[in-house]
């Protein structure tokens, strides 16, 4: 998608682009909206895996696995505390972890 938002596009190009920028737009409203629990545990679980970590870490930053295991089944939602220890563990903003 770089390749091709640099460079002078031919038709069928641009129109591969358009796709791709559809796509992405979709892909980010499904998973990276903050107002829906279950894309918080979606990007969390993203994050978690990007950072090449376990759910053990969280356990070990959120307090016990019930926990961990609600936040990412939705059944809970986190708190501040949990989102400024989740934002120092990941080292991002804790706000990214808050609805």
């Amino acid at each position: 998608m770089k390749d091709l938002m640099h460079r002078q596009r031919t038709p069928e190009e641009d129109k591969l682009y358009q796709l791709l920028i559809t796509l992405i737009e979709k892909f980010e409203q499904e998973y990276y909206q903050p107002s829906r629990q279950n894309n918080l545990a979606s990007m969390l679980l993203f994050i978690l895996e990007e950072s090449e970590r376990s759910r053990d870490d969280l356990v070990s930053v959120l307090g016990t696995e019930d926990l961990v295991d609600n936040i990412l089944n939705g059944q809970e939602k986190i708190n501040i505390e949990q989102a400024r220890k989740l934002g120092e563990f990941f080292n991002v903003d804790s706000s990214l972890f808050i609805e």
